[in-house]
């Protein structure tokens, strides 16, 4: 790129255009290419990163690195901690994104306070609000806040020369949509200016041990706005979800160096901050009716936790000449495949009926080890006949109707289990190991080989 002119960059992919399109040749976004200034401070940047070579760096076996010993700190937060693998690794990079108002900057402020509380120090760098701002959303957390530092700037260099000034090993960037680089023209926000701040503030992490954790924006389809690439360069990816007309948020990990992915954690929110529920669970399931027709619970995995939902249906007459396929928290594309197998395989009627489904606690559906629950609850409205209340449901429907055992059955029979479940209706291949039935003692599993089956046992 030469001097003076400017490139027109896509802020969803960061592919690079002659000219303004309307729609990006890379992912074929529409109204995502803005323009941005090419000047040769990128170059000075680049070789900052790279180093000018007066210092050679020999490689290293691997045999021969010392095996870390970094210790993790601990928030105090269980629910965080999880998610996170363990705790906060020193020299990580967090990057956090979630829709406004879901509470990142409130629960961020509490592991914070946190964190001083346990001695180390931290400091809180806000972009969007003054510190009396931050003040007064703080007065209202349990937590004591007073020893947490707080700076209101967007220049990079200033955080991080106050966050080498002061010492703070946790460093947190609210937000890095509104952070900037004097080494890069361009405004705040920009693709570039993102992309070379998010490398800025890991190279900073790296060399000096501080964990930092940036706040991400998200886009209408609810992806972290900015480049793909900076989700690459950070150490873990959180996202932070939740239905605003609720109260509880969920706090999931889709990257992780450190720790499993898709780990999730459950917070309720209240008017002192973020409550970590122990027991997601008993979220989830809600208040169970003994004799509601239309209502099945599944187990899902939620990276290594297990985790039983209460799925809800209700099959009604049409009033219109189309019947009206309804789906919240469940894929509608999904909910139609399984109403094409309950009519053809397993000789259900959904033609002429309205059909709404939905996952209690606000939780999605992407497991197919939840297409039997899905089809219990479908079977049990349309018949207006309760599922049993000590059953649980697990497998997937194939095409052809037949239904497909699910993993890590022994971990959502034991969740079941503790929490009076009595029989699972799943699979009829699946087998329990003795070490299985083990664990899972006190359940009773119920083998189905296909949907008809499924028909069958509710009509009793």
């Amino acid at each position: 790129m030469s001097r003076g002119r400017s490139t027109y960059r896509c802020a969803e992919c960061g592919h690079d255009h002659p000219k303004w399109v309307g729609r990006c040749e890379g992912c074929d976004a529409w109204n995502t290419v803005a323009e941005e200034a090419a000047v040769p401070s990128l170059s000075t940047s680049r070789r900052w990163a790279l180093g000018d070579g007066s210092t050679s760096v020999r490689p290293t076996p691997l045999g021969e690195v010392a095996p870390s010993r970094l210790t993790r700190w601990m928030t105090g937060l269980p629910e965080f901690d999880f998610v996170m693998g363990g705790g906060i690794v020193p020299g990580s990079l967090t990057l956090l994104g979630g829709e406004p108002g879901i509470g990142k900057s409130t629960i961020l402020l509490q592991v914070l306070a946190r964190l001083e509380a346990a001695g180390v120090r931290t400091l809180y760098a806000s972009g969007e609000e003054s510190p009396e701002q931050v003040r007064l959303r703080a007065d209202r957390l349990e937590e004591t806040v007073d020893p947490v530092l707080v700076l209101a700037d967007t220049r990079l260099e200033a955080i991080i020369s106050a966050a080498a000034q002061v010492e703070a090993r946790v460093l947190v960037v609210d937000s890095i949509q509104t952070a900037f680089t004097d080494a890069l023209e361009g405004a705040p926000g920009s693709v570039g200016q993102v992309r070379e701040s998010a490398a800025l503030l890991m190279r900073f992490a790296k060399a000096s041990g501080t964990a930092v954790i940036l706040v991400g924006h998200v886009t209408k389809g609810g992806n972290i706005a900015g480049p793909k690439t900076m989700e690459h360069i950070v150490d873990t990816v959180l996202y932070f979800e939740g239905e605003a007309v609720l109260d509880f948020r969920l706090l999931r990990a889709t990257k992780n160096r450190f720790g499993s992915v898709d780990e999730l954690g459950v917070f309720s929110m209240s008017q002192r901050g973020l409550v970590p529920v122990p027991n997601p669970s008993s979220i989830f399931l809600g208040v169970r009716g003994r004799n509601a027709p239309g209502t099945a619970v599944t187990a899902l995995m939620e990276g290594s936790r297990p985790v039983l939902v209460e799925i809800q249906a209700l099959a009604s007459a049409s009033g219109f000449g189309t019947p009206q396929r309804v789906a919240a928290g469940l894929d509608p594309k999904r909910l139609a495949v399984l109403l094409a197998i309950l009519e053809r395989r397993g000789g259900a009627e959904f033609a002429s009926k309205d059909v709404f489904v939905q996952v209690t606690g606000g939780l999605k559906l992407t497991e197919p080890g939840a297409d039997l629950a899905i089809a219990a609850a479908l079977l049990s409205s349309l018949g207006d006949t309760p599922t049993p209340s000590d059953a649980i449901y697990l497998g997937e429907l194939s095409l052809s109707g037949e239904i497909r055992p699910t993993t890590a059955l022994d971990r959502r029979l034991a969740e079941a289990g503790r929490l009076g479940f009595r029989r699972a209706f799943g699979g009829g291949a699946t087998t329990l190991t003795p070490r299985d039935a083990g664990v899972t003692a006190g359940i009773q599993h119920v083998g189905l080989e296909h949907v008809d089956e499924l028909a069958a046992t509710l009509a009793r």
